[in-house]
Parts: structure tokens; C-alpha cells; sequence
């Protein structure tokens, strides 16, 4: 707060007692009566220096800043050399934000009065208000020199070296500030603030929980609550924060963070929505609003959100790869290009960050994706000051093997690792599941426990307690199987819980990250001239890095075209990706193809209705009917396997393409059509093509791939020939083996123990075949 003074007369005032009458009652606080006085004095003698003045201070404290303004001026043209109008002047002005001005009556107060420590003071805040934090330290210091037992310079003071980054400083300044007024909650907040930046937690916490009755220190505490994952006790201090002051938009929409980490997706919605009813150009909250609606799959609504927040605040591209994503989901291509190049310039020469997944689909190169990752990781996922694993050796008598996973369930990732879990050689890995996944009642998930030799639930535990588990559990490699995919916990594997820490299959690229030791891949999606690109040490396995469950069951039902919507005759085309790696570039090879073979159809998967829509409408801006396209609802996995059978031909997607799809469509001996990209993510389907034995589907360019598919849908004997040779290689591809992936795996894993026990560092390792 800035300091008045205690109001008093000039040497100029004459002794009235009408005069004193007034101060007395101003000096009381009864500032009511005392105005009444001043008043009536100015209307006996209009220019009463004290009067003016001293009615002016009123009008400032009791928020009437402008006629105060007036009031006081008019009393320093009668005298302007009595500093204490000075100084309430500039208190005024301040209180308008009128910062120069009031810098500058401060500064002639104390020229007329040096050692006036109100007016010192007061210059301290201002120049803080105008970011000059150096010249407010000295105006503090000042300040301090005349009044050494001035808690609230030191509390300002270290307020000002915060802002300079002298963190150690700043702490020492509040600690002798609370100890001159040591129930000042607002030092104890500022306390707090501090030793958060420190990284000090738990101390912070504690300096919070000391400034009871501020509604910023409940909020801060909370935000601190939200970085030690403490997520429900998050959500309790913004209640609080709340409780103290029900307009507080900023903490509703932390909350609103806080209960969409928890997945309480509705919840977090309508806390965002109070969120915005109290402070309605809060662009943070409608970039929030845009994620949780995106979690909802209401694409339509997150791009309005979006789209809002970029009004209020033009330059926020931490939110242009959101807002994409949000647009790819429901193919909305409009400005489709030059957003993508729009993301990809903020990436390389603005600094921005963007979620690594969503920078897949954009057509970039595999340097962008690495800074994509490096930078993501930096901001988000920073490795931890504590970790758990510090150079200690185990001595087990086979290497455990932690999967870390929120998949182990009902998903695409536990579809194609069932297998491999199952085929372990449990005389020399011992593998136990880390998960927090959904216990969703399936026969997935009975095999999935059955599978491990130890299954332990994560869920309820935050990060910290996580990362201390894995620690306890003397795991010798942990295997990420999510990496920046929905659900994952990258915090944890940064507190560094295991000697070992490997990326594989879950993330189709780099982590970007220092505490991830090595990536699981081959030498197709990771060439030798791009291991360049991987924060990782690349480890190549010699078929195809991509696990396969040969015991996944393809229905005996033969669907009829008539009951998934296709037409009785044509031929048909097929992706099964999700729409939001469908683009632009493209949907118009998609449909020049079906332009040259007639009467055929492209079958899609349904992920939505807006999605179907604007697709109709994008065939029908190129010349194809809308019928042309069919889309197929989500049915059981092995009834989605068997309707393979009425396509022809699966045509794959680039940059981001088919991974697990792809799997499918060749196990259920569909030919997989793709071209070789420059990424991880659009050099999977020659992966898989490669570990199939059908490599001449690999197109060698787009204008190849157009041609391969017209003259395949064209040529039957051709295809038939093609869908032989792959019924035939199914029961030795290298791609369904999976007893041999599980070879190759399991040595690459001894390899990297191997290395670690020898105490070289992780380095490239090519698995023999």
C-alpha cells in the first residue's frame, strides 16, 4: 500500500480552531466529517492551502482519484514546496495509473525532502509498476536507511529482486520483513512466491498455508498443488481462493487445468465457463476452454474457443497447434497451408511450443519435429532437481523390465503388445506392468494382467509418489509406451526413476527429452543419415519395430457390402485412419484415383459426423460425389478385421501414417498402399510393408502411388496376385512373428543392460537378425 503521510497542516495555516477541528477528525479516519469541515472552510476562503490540499487527500482515499487530482493541484499552485502534497498527488495519480506523473511528483517531493520515506517509498512501487525494478531497489534501500524497521520496504524490496531473478535475495528480504511483522500474510504469500520459483515446494506450500485470508495466496498455492500433481488438494485451494472472492476468473480457470488433468471433463468445462463470466477477455481461459472442448470431441466449439482467444490475444502461438488439431479433427481445411506454415515458422523462429503429437499430421521434417520435442519437453516436462535413480547398481538375477503404459486395456497399443508381453523368456526378464490404465472389464485386460509377472496400479499416486515406486521396484529398463500421446506421464520418467529409460511405439518420433536414454525403432522409420534428429540413442531392430499380436482373431462373420453401407458393386478403397491425419494434399490423391477408376468408392472410418460432412463436401468441390465416399462406424475388433475382406485395396496416409491400421488391414491380408515420407511417422507403413514381403508397394512418390493404385484397382489379377502372396508370407512375415519380435527385443534390452553394466554410456545398438 502507498504511505499518505499523517495529514496535517502547513506552517502557513493560521491556528483556527474550526481548522483543527477538521484535521483532528481527518487523523481519526472519520473522513466524512472532516471533508464536511474542509468544505466549509473553502467556501470562506477559496484559496486555503491546507484545506485544498488536505480535502484533496480525502477525495484520493476514498477513491474520488480525479478530484483529488484537482483538488491537490490546486493547493501546489498556491505552494509548491510543501512535499507532503507532492507525495499525495503522486498517490493519486498512481492509483489512475497514471505512472509517469506520478513518478514525477514523488521525485519532486523528495527534492524538497530528502529524507521524506513516504515519498521514497512510493517512488519504489511506482518504479515497479514501470518494470524499472533495478531503480526501486534503491528507492527501497533508501527507504530502509531511514526507517530500518520499514516492513514493507523489505517485503517490496524483495518483491523487486524476484523480478530481477535474485531469488536467494528476494527470500532473505522477505524473511526479514516477516520477521519485523511476522502475521503480514501478504510477505508470507510473497514468501511463497519465491521459494516456488526455487522450485521448493513443500516450503512454499508451507508459506502459503501462513497467509490465511488472501485469496492470491490460496490461488498460488494451488497452482503449486497442480506442479506436485497433488491435483484434488489443487482443486480444494482454488475453492478456497473463491470462497475469499467469487469474481477471482483466474483461479475458476485453474481450477478448470486442475480438473482436466483429473479427466473431469465436464467439471473443468463449467469452471472455465465461470471462469469467463467473471473476466471475459481472458484469452488463457478460452485457450483453455478450446483444450477441454477438445477432449470432449466438440472440435467445432474448441475452434470458436480458440479462434476467441486469438482475438483477444493476436500473438499466442503456443496455441496454433491446437487450434490445427482442432480443425484437422473435423477436416476444416480452410487456410489449411498457410496455417501449417504458419506453426512450423513459430516453431523454428518464434519460440512457440506445440504439442509433439499434433505437430505429426503437419507436413514438416524430422529437424522440426526434434525442435518440436526439445522445446515441448524444456517448458513442460523439465527433468527434475530430484532423481530417484543416482548411479546405484542392481544385482538381479534377470533384467526387469518396466512397461509404463495407461493402455493396458482395451486399446490399439495393447493390441499389437499382447503378444509380445506373453512371449518374454521369463527365465531371463522379469516384466512388470506400471499402469494407469482403465479396468475396463475385457478380455484384453484379463490377458494383459495374466501376462506380466507383476501388474501394479498407478492411477491414484501422483508423480512423485510414481517415480519413487519405479525406484523401490529396482527396475533395470523402463519402457514408455506412451510418450506425448493422450494420458501420458513424462513427468515421471524426468525424475529420472530407472537407470534405463527407453521411448518405443506409443510416440511415432523423438522425445526431445535428456532423461530418455534410447528409442526402439528400425532402420526404415530411423535411416542411419537421420539419427541426427533423435535426442535418443536409436536402437534398430532388423525386420520392423513394430510389435504384432499373432493371436488376434478375425471374425468367421462375412459382412455383406449392403450391411456397411457399400454399394452392390465397385470397386472399393479403404483407410481406416483416424480423420485428422486425412489433409488436403492428400484427399486430392484420394479422389484424382477414384476419378480414374469408375464406379469405385473410398471407405472411411467415421470419427465423426462434422468430419463426414466436410469431407462429402471436399469430394464434391473436386468433382466426386458425395456417395463416392462410405464411412464405417466403430465396431469389436475382430469384427472390424473380418470386414477387410470386402475392400480392395487400404490406402495409406502421409506425413502421419497408418500404424496400427495398417497392422490390421495386412493381418487380415488386405494390401497396404503408402509412400515413403521423411519421418518417423511417414516411414511406418514401408516398415510394415518391408516385414510383409510385399516392398513393391511402396510408392516412390505421390505421382507413383496414384499410378500403383489406379492400375491395381484396374488390373484384378494383379491384386489377386498380391493378396496371395500375402495370405501366404502371413504365417512367416517377420511383421507376425511374434515370437521372433520378442527375440529381437528382448536383445536389444540385454544389450542396453549390457552397456549399462559395463558403465559405457547408451550409445546406437543394431540388433542382428
Amino acid at each position: 500500500m502507498p504511505e499518505t503521510g499523517e495529514p496535517q497542516k502547513s506552517n502557513s495555516t493560521a491556528a483556527q480552531p474550526v481548522f483543527a477541528q477538521a484535521l483532528a477528525l481527518h487523523q481519526r479516519g472519520q473522513l466524512a466529517a472532516a471533508e464536511k469541515i474542509y468544505e466549509d472552510i473553502l467556501r470562506q476562503q477559496p484559496s486555503n492551502f491546507d484545506a485544498l490540499h488536505l480535502l484533496g487527500l480525502i477525495s484520493a482515499q476514498t477513491g474520488r482519484s480525479e478530484r483529488g487530482i484537482d483538488l491537490i493541484r490546486r493547493a501546489i499552485r498556491l505552494n509548491g514546496n510543501v512535499a507532503d502534497a507532492h507525495n499525495n498527488l503522486g498517490n493519486a495519480l498512481r492509483a489512475l495509473r497514471r505512472f509517469d506523473e506520478a513518478l514525477a511528483s514523488f521525485d519532486r517531493a523528495t527534492a524538497l525532502k530528502q529524507d521524506l520515506s513516504p515519498a521514497l517509498y512510493n517512488r519504489g512501487l511506482t518504479l515497479a509498476d514501470l518494470g524499472r525494478h533495478e531503480e526501486a531497489l534503491a528507492s527501497y534501500d533508501r527507504v530502509i536507511a531511514l526507517v530500518p524497521s520499514h516492513a514493507e520496504a523489505y517485503r517490496n524490496r524483495g518483491a523487486a529482486l524476484r523480478k530481477l531473478g535474485r531469488l536467494e535475495e528476494a527470500l532473505a528480504g522477505l524473511d526479514r520483513a516477516i520477521a519485523l511483522k511476522p502475521n503480514d500474510p501478504g510477505a508470507h504469500n510473497d514468501r511463497g512466491n519465491v521459494l516456488n520459483d526455487l522450485e521448493r515446494f513443500d516450503d512454499a506450500l508451507a508459506s502459503y498455508d501462513r497467509a490465511p485470508g488472501i485469496a492470491g495466496a490460496c490461488y498460488n498455492r494451488g497452482n503449486v498443488l497442480i506442479k506436485l500433481d497433488r491435483l484434488e488438494e489443487a482443486v480444494a485451494s482454488y475453492d478456497r481462493a473463491i470462497a475469499l472472492r467469487p469474481d477471482y476468473g483466474e483461479a475458476y480457470n485453474n481450477r478448470g487445468t486442475a480438473l482436466l488433468k483429473l479427466r473431469d471433463h465436464e467439471a473443468a468445462l463449467a469452471s472455465i465457463d465461470k471462469a469467463i463470466q467473471h473476466k471475459g477477455d481472458d484469452a488463457a481461459a478460452y485457450a483453455n476452454r478450446g483444450k477441454v472442448l477438445s477432449m470432449l470431441a466438440r472440435y467445432q466449439e474448441a475452434l470458436a474457443a480458440y479462434d476467441k482467444a486469438v482475438a483477444l490475444q493476436p500473438d499466442q502461438a503456443d496455441i496454433e497447434g491446437y487450434r490445427l488439431h482442432a480443425k484437422s479433427q473435423i477436416c476444416d481445411w480452410s487456410n489449411f497451408d498457410a496455417e501449417c506454415d504458419q506453426l512450423i515458422d513459430s516453431i523454428r523462429n518464434r519460440d512457440a511450443t506445440a504439442a509433439p503429437f499434433l505437430f505429426c499430421s503437419v507436413p514438416s521434417s524430422a529437424a522440426d519435429q526434434l525442435l518440436c520435442a526439445t522445446r515441448w519437453t524444456a517448458k513442460n516436462h523439465p527433468p527434475s532437481e530430484s532423481q530417484r535413480w543416482r548411479g546405484e547398481r542392481y544385482h538381479h538375477d534377470r533384467i526387469r523390465i518396466g512397461y509404463f503404459s495407461s493402455d493396458f486395456c482395451n486399446h490399439a497399443t495393447s493390441h499389437l503388445m499382447a503378444g509380445l508381453f506373453e512371449c518374454h523368456d521369463r527365465s531371463k526378464f522379469e516384466t512388470v506392468a506400471i499402469s494407469w490404465s482403465p479396468k475396463d472389464p475385457t478380455e484384453m485386460r484379463r490377458r494383459l494382467e495374466a501376462s506380466f509377472d507383476r501388474f501394479v496400479e498407478v492411477g491414484d499416486m501422483n508423480d512423485d509418489a510414481v517415480a519413487d515406486l519405479i525406484r523401490r521396484l529396482e527396475i533395470d529398463i523402463l519402457v514408455d509406451l506412451k510418450g506425448f500421446t493422450g494420458g501420458s506421464r513424462t513427468r515421471v520418467l524426468g525424475r529420472r526413476p530407472a537407470p534405463i529409460q527407453v521411448s518405443y511405439l506409443g510416440y511415432p518420433g523423438t522425445l526431445g527429452a535428456p532423461f530418455i536414454d534410447y528409442i526402439i525403432a528400425d532402420r526404415t522409420v530411423i535411416p542411419d543419415h537421420h539419427r541426427e534428429f533423435y535426442s535418443e540413442k536409436v536402437v534398430a531392430l532388423p525386420d520392423t519395430y513394430q510389435a504384432n499380436d499373432d493371436k488376434r482373431a478375425i471374425a468367421e462373420r462375412m459382412f455383406t457390402r449392403g450391411e456397411v453401407g457399400l454399394a452392390p458393386t465397385g470397386f472399393v478403397f479403404c483407410c481406416f485412419n483416424n480423420n485428422y491425419k486425412i489433409n488436403p494434399q492428400m484427399f486430392d490423391r484420394w479422389m484424382r484415383i477414384l476419378g480414374r477408376v469408375e464406379g469405385s468408392v473410398l471407405w472411411l472410418l467415421e470419427a465423426h459426423a462434422e468430419s463426414a460432412a466436410n469431407l462429402r463436401n471436399e469430394a464434391v468441390a473436386r468433382g466426386v460425389a458425395a456417395e463416392r465416399l462410405v464411412f464405417a462406424q466403430r465396431i469389436s475388433m475382430p469384427d472390424h478385421l473380418a470386414r477387410h475382406r470386402l475392400a480392395g485395396l487400404f490406402l495409406d496416409n502421409t506425413p502421419y501414417n497408418a500404424h496400427t491400421t495398417a497392422s490390421d488391414a495386412l493381418w487380415a491380408g488386405l494390401p497396404v498402399l503408402t509412400v515413403l515420407g521423411d519421418t518417423f511417422a511417414s516411414r511406418v507403413g514401408a516398415s510394415l510393408l518391408h516385414a510383409t514381403g510385399l516392398p513393391e508397394l511402396i510408392a516412390e512418390s505421390p505421382e507413383a502411388y496414384e499410378h500403383m493404385a489406379v492400375d491395381l484397382a484396374t488390373h484384378p489379377s494383379k491384386l489377386a496376385a498380391l493378396k496371395a502372396r500375402l495370405a501366404a508370407n502371413r504365417p512367416t512375415a517377420p511383421l507376425f512373428d511374434t515370437k521372433r519380435f520378442a527375440r529381437h527385443i528382448e536383445a536389444a534390452y540385454t544389450a542396453m543392460h549390457e552397456r549399462h553394466r559395463a558403465g559405457l554410456a547408451p550409445d546406437h545398438i543394431d540388433v542382428p537378425a
